[in-house]
């Protein structure tokens, strides 16, 4: 079994932490989905927020989908200007048999512009 690393992110319509608890749960849910992982295949999740969001770490949306046993570190995303706002990206460490090149990173809604280059 490889350790792979799982690169991801959502935009924000609003800083509310419902909201945010419902995109970072469907942005790790379609992680998991789309790479045939469970949660016992995770390893680690760290996430970044933009500046712009102070309504709820992003972590509490993977508590709340039953990820409990899983370390979780929340960190802010650099303040670069003319940055795309109100984003939360993921990179999740993995345990996985697929190739490297066979990884789904996801970018859900107008994140995807972000990383046009792995986006699936």
């Amino acid at each position: 079994m490889a350790v792979r690393a799982v690169r991801g992110a959502v935009q924000l319509e609003r800083d509310e932490a419902g909201h945010m608890d419902e995109q970072v749960g469907a942005l790790l849910t379609a992680v998991l989905e789309r790479n045939s992982l469970a949660a016992d295949d995770l390893i680690s999740i760290w996430f970044t927020a933009t500046p712009d969001l102070h309504s709820d770490f992003p972590a509490a949306a993977a508590r709340k989908l039953g990820i409990v046993d899983v370390p979780l570190i929340c960190a802010q995303e650099l303040d670069v200007e003319g940055a795309m706002p109100r984003v939360v990206r993921i990179l999740a460490h993995v345990e996985s048999d697929r190739p490297r090149a066979e990884i789904s990173h996801v970018y859900l809604g107008a994140a995807a512009a972000l990383r046009k280059d792995i986006a699936q």
